[in-house]
C-alpha cells in the first residue's frame, strides 16, 4: 500500500493515537502500539503524551465539520442546479431582472444570533462578504453573510457600541466603531481586527461614525455633546469640530464624493454641511419634524429622476451634483424628503412608531425604512413615495438599524478614479448611476438589526 502521509505526518499520527489510548484508559493497546512502533518512554514521555492527547479528537471533529459543510454546499448546489434546469425562458428572464428593481422579501436568508443585548448598528465590508454588528453588550461581531457564520467577536469598548463603518483606501480597509464610552476605535481586518488606534475628544456618547469617501484618511463622528468632529485616521488628530446643532446629533451621512455631510438629531433639524471650504459651513437647515430625528440619508444621483418631479423640477439636477435631495426619519413616525435648499418636498406616512433608519435603493427608485413598529417598508419614489411593500414582523422587537451592501467595483474602462472605500449603504466611491456608473455592480443584499438581539440578512 502506497504511503499517503509523509514520515513526519505519520509520526504525529502515531503519537496522537498512543496519547488518545492512554488518555482513555486503554494502556494495553497503547503499550502494544508503542512496542510495534518502537516509541518508548525515552521518545514519547508523559509530557509529550499530554500535549498530544486531545489532538486526535480535535482533528476528527474538524474533519466532521468540514464534511458537513461540503455536504451542505453540495446539497445547495444540487438544488440550485435543479431549479436552474427547470426554469422556463420567461422565469429565467424574471430571475435575472435588473437589480435596480429588486426589493427585499420575507423570510430573511439568514438570522444571526450571538449578541447578548440589543444590536444598534450594522456595516458591510466593501469587498468581502463580511458584515459587522455593534451591540449594547459592548462587543462587535463579524459575520459571513454568504456562508451564514459568525467569524469573530471583537472586544475593546467598555460601554454600548452605537455605530460601525468600513472604509479607507481599498488596499487597507479599516473598521471604525464608536461607543457610549466616549471613544472611537479603529480596527484592522488584515491583522485579525487588531485595535490600531483610539480617538478621544467628544464629551458625551458618540452616536454615529462614518468614513468620508474619496478622502482616503478622514472620518466624521456625531455625538450627544451636540457636535460633530472630523478626524485624520492616520494621525488620530481632530481636524475640525462642527457646531450648529442644539441637541444630540444622532446620525450623519456623507455624500459619495465626500463634499457634503448631512446630520440630524434631537433638535428636530437636519443640516447640510459643505465640506469643500476651508472651514466647513452649513449650506441648508431642514425644519419640519415634530419630534427627535433618528436618521438621515443623502439620495444617490440615480434617484434624481424620481425626486425631481416631487420638487416641481422639469428636469433632474446634473448627476455630478452629490447633495440635491435627502431623507430624514423621526420619532414623529414620518419620513421627510428634502431638497438642497431645505424645503420639504414630500412626507411619507405609514410607520406607527419611531423611524429608526432609512436607506436609498442603489437603483434610485425606492427608499427603504425600518421602525420600532417591527416593519421594513419600501417606498416607491416614482409614485410620489407610495408604500409598495411592507415586511411585517421583520424582527420580533424594535428594529434599530438598516444597511444596504455596497456595490462591487468593476474593472474600470474609463477614468482611473483612485476612489477609496465608502460609506456603507452606497456604491463604492461613485453613485450606482451617473459618473462611473458602469464601474459598480449592485448587490441585492441588506442587513437589519434589532432589540431582539438578532441580525437578519435579506438577499436575492
Amino acid at each position: 500500500m502506497a504511503q499517503i502521509l509523509s514520515n513526519r505526518q505519520a509520526e504525529e499520527l502515531h503519537k496522537s493515537i498512543i496519547a488518545y489510548l492512554e488518555a482513555n484508559n486503554l494502556p494495553n493497546s497503547a503499550a502494544a502500539l508503542r512496542a510495534e512502533l518502537q516509541l518508548g518512554e525515552d521518545i514519547l514521555d508523559a509530557g509529550t503524551t499530554k500535549k498530544y492527547e486531545t489532538l486526535l479528537e480535535k482533528k476528527w471533529t474538524s474533519v466532521v465539520r468540514l464534511q458537513k459543510k461540503i455536504m451542505d454546499l453540495e446539497s445547495r448546489n444540487a438544488a440550485l442546479q435543479s431549479e436552474l434546469d427547470s426554469l422556463t425562458p420567461a422565469a429565467l428572464s424574471k430571475r435575472n431582472k435588473d437589480p435596480a428593481s429588486w426589493l427585499p422579501e420575507a423570510p430573511p436568508r439568514y438570522t444571526f444570533e450571538s449578541h447578548r443585548n440589543a444590536i444598534n448598528c450594522v456595516a458591510f465590508h466593501p469587498v468581502f462578504s463580511s458584515v459587522a454588528s455593534g451591540s449594547d453588550d459592548y462587543t462587535i461581531k463579524i459575520w459571513d453573510w454568504e456562508l451564514g457564520e459568525l467569524e469573530r467577536t471583537i472586544k475593546g469598548h467598555t460601554r454600548a457600541v452605537l455605530d460601525v463603518d468600513f472604509g479607507g483606501p481599498r488596499s487597507n480597509i479599516l473598521l471604525v466603531s464608536c461607543s457610549s464610552d466616549l471613544t472611537i476605535k479603529l480596527w484592522d481586518p488584515s491583522e485579525d481586527y487588531k485595535n490600531i488606534r483610539t480617538l478621544s475628544g467628544h464629551d458625551h456618547s458618540v452616536s454615529a461614525v462614518r468614513f468620508i469617501p474619496s478622502s482616503v484618511n478622514l472620518l466624521v463622528s456625531a455625538s450627544r455633546d451636540h457636535t460633530m468632529k472630523i478626524w485624520d485616521v492616520n494621525t488620530g488628530f481632530c481636524l475640525h469640530t462642527l457646531q450648529g446643532h442644539t441637541g444630540w446629533v444622532r446620525d450623519v451621512s456623507p455624500s459619495y464624493d465626500g463634499r457634503f455631510l448631512l446630520s440630524t438629531g434631537d433638535d428636530m433639524t437636519a443640516r447640510l454641511w459643505d465640506m469643500s471650504t476651508t472651514k466647513p459651513e452649513v449650506r441648508a437647515t431642514m425644519i419640519g419634524h415634530e419630534n427627535f430625528n433618528e436618521c438621515c440619508a443623502l439620495a444617490p444621483p440615480t434617484s434624481y429622476q424620481y425626486l425631481a418631479p416631487l420638487a416641481g423640477m422639469k428636469k433632474p439636477p446634473p448627476l455630478e451634483s452629490s447633495a440635491e435631495f435627502m431623507a430624514t426619519g423621526s420619532r414623529d413616525k414620518t419620513i421627510r424628503l428634502w431638497n438642497s435648499r431645505g424645503t420639504c418636498i414630500q412626507t411619507l406616512v405609514g410607520h406607527n412608531n419611531w423611524v429608526r433608519a432609512v436607506v436609498f435603493h442603489p437603483g434610485g427608485k425606492y427608499l427603504l425604512s425600518v421602525s420600532d413598529d417591527k416593519t421594513l417598508r419600501c417606498w416607491d419614489l416614482s409614485q410620489d413615495g407610495k408604500c409598495v411593500r411592507v415586511i411585517q414582523d421583520a424582527h420580533e422587537r424594535f428594529i434599530t438599524c438598516l444597511k444596504w451592501a455596497p456595490g462591487i467595483p468593476q474593472i474600470a474602462t474609463g477614468e482611473n478614479t483612485g476612489v477609496t472605500g465608502e460609506c456603507n449603504g452606497t456604491s463604492n466611491g461613485k453613485p450606482a448611476a451617473g459618473p462611473g456608473a458602469s464601474d459598480v455592480q449592485v448587490r441585492c443584499v441588506i442587513a437589519t438589526g434589532g432589540v431582539d438581539f438578532k441580525l437578519r440578512i435579506f438577499a436575492n
